[in-house]
Order: C-alpha cells, then structure tokens, then sequence
C-alpha cells in the first residue's frame, strides 16, 4: 500500500503542478486571444479528443491493465510484447485516419464545426494525435509496472514546453485572423509532443536495456488487447462524439435563442475555457489516483485480493471528498473575484456554484469510472458514461434557447449526478462494498459548506476593508483550512479518520468492507 500512496502523491503533486501551469497558460493565452478567438480554439479541441478515441484511448487502458497483470506474475516478457502489439494497433488506425484528416479538413470546419476558421487547427492535429498517441502508450506501460517517476517527470516537462511553445508562437508570429491564432496554438501543442514522445520513449528504451525482459511465459494475443480496449475505445468515442455534439450545439441554440453569434461564441469561450479550467485547478488528484488505480485494481484482481480491493476503493472515495469538497468550495467564494483579477473578465464568476458542484460530481464520476476499468467492468463504465453524456446533450438542446448557458449548466449538474450515481451503485456490486454514506459524502460535505459559507463572510470583510484581493485570496484560503479542519473535528473526524477508518465516527457507524 505505502508505493501506491507514494505514487498517487507523487503524481497528485505533478497533476497540481501541471493544473497551474496550465492555468497560468490559460490565463495568457486567454488574454492574448480574446475571448471569441479562445471559443473556435474550444471547438478545435472535441475533433481531437474524437481522433484520440478513435485510435489511442482504448488502447492505453489495454496497455495500463495488461501490463499491471503480467507485471504483478512477474512475465516481464509480455509486458513489452503487449505495449509492442498495442503500438502497432495504433499506428496501423492512426495513420490513414490522419491523412483523411488533413484532406478533410475543410468540410470537417465547415459542415461539422459550423466554423471555416477552424480548419488549419484541425489539419494540424493529425501529426499532434499521432505523437500524442505514441507517448500515452509509453506512458501506460509504465504505469502498469508501477513506475510513476518517468511519466510524472514527463508530464511536468510538457506542461512548461507547451505553455512556453504555444505563447512564444503568439509572440513571435503575430496573426490577425483567429484561423491562423488558432493553428499557431495547435502548432505549439505539435512540438510539445515531438519533445513528449521522443522522452518516454528513450526512457523506456533505458530501462529494457537495464532490466532486459525474459522471453514471455504466455502468448499475448491481440483478443485480450481487445476486450478492454475496444469497450473503453467506443466508451470515449461515443462521449466524445456527444461531447463534441454538445460543444457545437451550445453557440447553436444560444443562438436560436436570439444571441448574437460573435457574443454566443465569447460566452462559450469565458464558461468552457475560463470559468471550468479554473474550477479544474484542484482536480489533479483526482486524475492521479485514477492512473494509479486502474493498475493496481488489475494487480489485486489477477492476484485474488477482494478484501484489499474493497479497502483500497473505499479510501478512494473518502480522499475524493475529503479533498475535493473543500477546494471546491474556497474557489466558489474566491473565484468571481480571482477569475476577474487574472482573466479580466468579469463574467468568469457567473454560474460558479451550480458547476462547482457539477465538478465535484465529475470528480467522483472519474474516480469510480477508474475502479471499473480496473476491476475489469468497462462495459458498465462504458454504459454509464454514455447515458450521463446524453442527459448533458438532452439539456443543451431543449433548455439552452430558452434559459441560455443556465440551460448548459443545469445539464452539467445533470449529467455528472447520473454517471456518479450509476458507477457507485456498479462499483458497490463489483467490489462487494457495503456504502458508507455518512463518512464517505455527508461528513465531509457538511464541513466544507459550514467553511464556504464563513469564508463567504470573511472574504466580504477583507474587501470592505479595502484589502488587496489577492492577500484577501490568500487569507481567506488559510481561514478555510482552518475552518475546515475543525468543522472535521467537530464530527469527530479528522483526515487521518477519514483515510485509515480509525476514527471515532466510523466505530459507531461500524461499516465495514465486504470481503
């Protein structure tokens, strides 16, 4: 358990760094752009999340579980045949599928997008996806045998090469149409990627020729690679699809419903790539647990292991809310004010609260999403995330026009409470976990709403007095942390309690792990 808690907090640290560069880049990137030119870049980014999809997706979770299971019976020799199998997979889909990419570009930008301006971003992502393609493999295979250092390092490093990339592009290559801003952004995430790739790979090079694989004790048959991949493979495509659908309808139907079509373009541009991404500042953990989960759930489930795998999941919860709820809670008391002071944009604030809790949603909806896939159930997981997707599509299109981005909101909510809600329930049957509603969700909820609503307070004060709003962030952050550990205290809990199932709450609840 100690390496499993080392590399969740190793890779959290780096998803918390990754977050804030990333979130300083939005902020100049944001900045540099301009709203309408940061809305066509969002409507660039589903054609890749559909390219990716289509040929890497699957096969990453393929290369995470198979080799934790052939790694965890000490087959070294299958662990590279699988990640050598799966490359190949990809690249045999990835290739033709960017050159009709390329070639299509201009209907793709006109007739599916809405928008001729995004069609040199979307030429551009074909050799983005291809490279992008061949780190995540890399990557995965690490994961699988439980080595989080390179790919961490990995990512800290792409997250400052594409920041750096993209804005020295802007700088340098100034253009005044919002086709080329938009392809200089892609451009920059191409060479990202070229560095990405090429790292891991010399990485992974290295460490076969330190730790030379056996010869394989069992065929690796491409069958295997396909039972995970193709059901988490059509999972992402399909959500991305409806995602992708989502994104194009949203300045659509605010449309119809009588906006402007340049001012529907900046209002899908401050929620979907201001307001959202600064919400997803804390989320790192949450995309940390996940890479180690999947992996270590196939470890214990190739080794038998019930008991551990319901303890493990159950602490997975609890550190959800334990560390979500609170964070979420600070940034929707401090977020209007810090998303004007770094965006200049006022209308970062608007709808804060409704999508904080939709990102809270979100962050219990990835997390047992992750458990599925590692206890081996993609096809639930698959089932679910597309029902959640189409109640986000269904809101777009009938509430949109009439309630504007309330209408997107409400389905945010939706959305996430109906993919949460059905992976807990298949997790709880696949697991044998009895639920622990109070110390899992009610606990540590309660306290983070008695800190939001005292920090709401406090941060009014600090303002009134004319305190700088930056210290006036900061301390009010402190305050909360604070608050939020003696709200826990309160309860009888503490974060300790609430991690390692010792405090005095649990014992009078006397929930336990089926085994």
């Amino acid at each position: 358990m100690g390496s499993i808690v080392a590399g969740t907090l190793l890779l959290t640290a780096t998803g918390l760094f990754s977050q804030a560069v990333g979130f300083l880049y939005r902020i100049a990137l944001s900045r540099l752009i301009g709203a309408e030119a940061m809305g066509l870049y969002q409507l660039v980014m589903p054609v890749y999340s559909v390219l990716m999809s289509l040929t890497a997706v699957g096969l990453t979770v393929a290369v995470s579980t198979l080799t934790a299971r052939y790694h965890a019976l000490g087959d070294t020799g299958a662990v590279r045949l699988t990640l050598r199998r799966a490359m190949g997979c990809f690249l045999l889909v990835a290739v033709p599928l960017g050159a009709v990419v390329v070639l299509a570009s201009d209907p793709i930008s006109v007739y599916l997008m809405g928008d001729a301006r995004t069609r040199l971003g979307i030429a551009l992502l074909a050799p983005c996806v291809l490279l992008t393609g061949v780190e995540n493999l890399h990557k995965h295979c690490f994961y699988g045998m439980g080595r989080v250092g390179p790919p961490a390092a990995s990512e800290t490093a792409e997250q400052l090469v594409r920041a750096g990339a993209v804005l020295a592009l802007l700088v340098l290559l100034p253009t005044r149409s919002e086709e080329g801003t938009v392809g200089l952004i892609v451009l920059g995430m191409v060479l990202c990627e070229v560095c990405s790739a090429t790292v891991l790979a010399l990485l992974l090079w290295r460490y076969w020729q330190r730790n030379p694989p056996a010869p394989a004790q069992g065929q690796v048959r491409y069958s295997r690679l396909a039972a995970t991949a193709i059901p988490v493979g059509v999972t992402s495509l399909v959500g991305t699809l409806l995602g992708s659908a989502n994104a194009v309808l949203i300045p659509a139907r605010l449309v119809a419903g009588g906006a402007q079509a340049s001012q529907a373009m900046a209002q899908f541009g401050v929620v979907c790539g201001m307001t959202l991404p600064m919400l997803a500042l804390p989320t790192g953990f949450v995309g940390a647990l996940g890479l180690v989960m999947v992996p270590d759930l196939a470890r214990r489930t190739a080794r038998g292991n019930r008991q551990a795998t319901a303890r493990f999941l159950d602490r997975a919860v609890s550190a959800t809310s334990l560390l979500m709820a609170p964070a979420l809670a600070l940034l929707t008391v401090v977020g209007p004010t810090l998303g004007e002071l770094l965006f200049r944009e006022e209308r970062v604030g608007a709808f804060l609260l409704p999508l904080a809790v939709g990102t809270l949603l979100g962050c219990y909806q990835g997390v047992l999403s992750g458990a599925l896939n590692g206890l081996g159930f993609q096809g639930r997981g698959a089932r679910n995330a597309i029902l959640s997707d189409v109640a986000q599509l269904a809101c777009t299109w009938v509430l949109v026009p009439r309630w504007g981005l309330g209408g997107f909101v409400l389905g945010f909510v939706l959305s996430a409470l109906v993919g949460a809600g059905l992976n807990l329930v298949c997790v709880l049957r696949a697991a044998k976990l009895r639920a622990r509603p109070m110390a899992w969700f009610a606990r540590p909820l309660l306290a983070a709403l008695f800190m939001g609503a005292w920090c709401q307070l406090f941060f009014r004060i600090l303002l009134r007095a004319s305190c700088p709003a930056g210290w006036a962030c900061v301390l009010c952050v402190l305050m909360g942390l604070v608050l939020y550990s003696a709200a826990l205290l309160a309860q009888g809990l503490s974060p300790s309690d609430l991690l390692t199932r010792r405090g005095r709450a649990e014992r009078e609840e006397g929930g336990r792990c089926g085994s």
